[in-house]
């Protein structure tokens, strides 16, 4: 029976190791690639907007909207309205010159129609600016990145809409409308974003060279879920930063509600600690700390399951020997009818001498 156990803890332990490295594994991932991380953000004012929009001229300073787009002061920037054959747009005056960016967008997307509705909107990071055009209010061939939030669908798929997908122009090619450009999609997921009961928001972030990872909280406060990750992209430099949407026969109200842009400081990890690395037991994508938190961890399950392992064959040893339970309580009532023969005895005594 000790064997059998023993067996079993052994199992046990490295099942719960190879689940702990695989999960270190993941976390460290996408926060930690090569030999840089994102150690710290600034914000950027030039690409930041939020209520009420405008100044007292009725204009932004880093910021310019036009087409169907209005502004409601107190509440969004209306892109299109819930009605067909809108387009608006919204983009920043100055290029976005940081290497490494990371850009948060709060948006809502809603409407009457809980079946047919339409058609979507665009974040971009382009070289163009400003130009309205039939890719969701924005213009063709453009060159640089367009994160879609598409809620049509032009064909079927085997996947639902509303979908959110990342496509990077060349300023060559175009875009797909047909297939809702799948076959040049970088990374794509469904969400249900439409018509939502807490805040909508995306979260954009670019490290130069190194990976895009894209999230979205749609279903809960600060419950970010990921989208997609792609390693090894580069992206034009110093793009602008804008919004576009477009309704056809159907429509939807397509809002901005607030924007936060960041740069992104990376941090290097020093040659010193990259030397000392080597020496130790190292996978790609898994930083030394990690590895420290996870020995640690091990060890403080393999002390915790060797402690129970010779306690509990301690408890056994003392109860064949009588160390526990019935033999002990045995010995403690023999103790008490000793005594109280003692008792007898002495009392019997003190009576005869009283007599005499």
């Amino acid at each position: 029976m000790v064997s059998r156990f023993s067996s079993h803890l052994w199992l046990s332990l490295w099942a719960f190791v190879v689940f702990l490295g695989y999960a270190q594994a993941a976390d460290e991932v996408k926060t930690k690639l090569g030999n840089a991380t994102i150690d710290r953000t600034v914000q950027l004012r030039t690409h930041s907007i939020f209520a009420p929009y405008i100044d007292q001229d009725l204009q932004n300073r880093w910021w310019d909207f036009g087409a169907d787009a209005y502004i409601n002061t107190n509440k969004y920037i209306r892109l299109t309205r819930n009605k067909p054959s809108e387009m608006g747009w919204l983009w920043s005056r100055l290029p976005l010159t940081a290497s490494n960016w990371v850009v948060e967008v709060e948006f809502k997307v809603s409407g009457e129609s809980s079946h047919l509705f339409g058609d979507g909107m665009v974040i971009w990071l382009a070289k163009d600016r400003a130009k309205p055009g039939p890719v969701m209010g924005s213009v063709d061939n453009f060159n640089g990145l367009g994160v879609f939030l598409d809620t049509y669908a032009n064909t079927r798929h085997p996947y639902a809409f509303p979908r959110i997908y990342a496509i990077l122009g060349n300023g060559q090619t175009s875009y797909n409308h047909d297939s809702d450009g799948e076959e040049q999609q970088l990374g794509a997921c469904s969400a249900n974003y439409r018509r939502t009961n807490v805040a909508t928001k995306l979260k954009i972030t670019y490290v130069k060279d190194t990976f895009l990872d894209v999230k979205v909280q749609y279903k809960a406060w600060d419950d970010w879920s990921d989208c997609f990750f792609v390693e090894g992209i580069s992206l034009p430099s110093s793009p602008y930063l804008g919004f576009s949407a477009q309704t056809g026969d159907v429509s939807d109200n397509h809002d901005i509600i607030a924007i936060s842009t960041y740069s992104a400081i990376t941090k290097s990890l020093s040659k010193d600690s990259q030397s000392s690395s080597k020496s130790r037991v190292s996978v790609p994508g898994i930083s030394s700390s990690s590895w420290s938190g996870f020995f640690f961890k091990l060890f403080l399950l393999i002390g915790v399951c060797v402690g129970g392992y010779y306690g509990w064959n301690e408890y056994k040893r003392r109860t064949a020997r009588g160390g526990f339970g019935g033999g002990g309580y045995q010995r403690v009532l023999v103790g008490m009818e000793d005594l109280e023969g003692f008792i007898r005895i002495r009392r019997g005594s003190e009576v005869g001498a009283v007599g005499e």
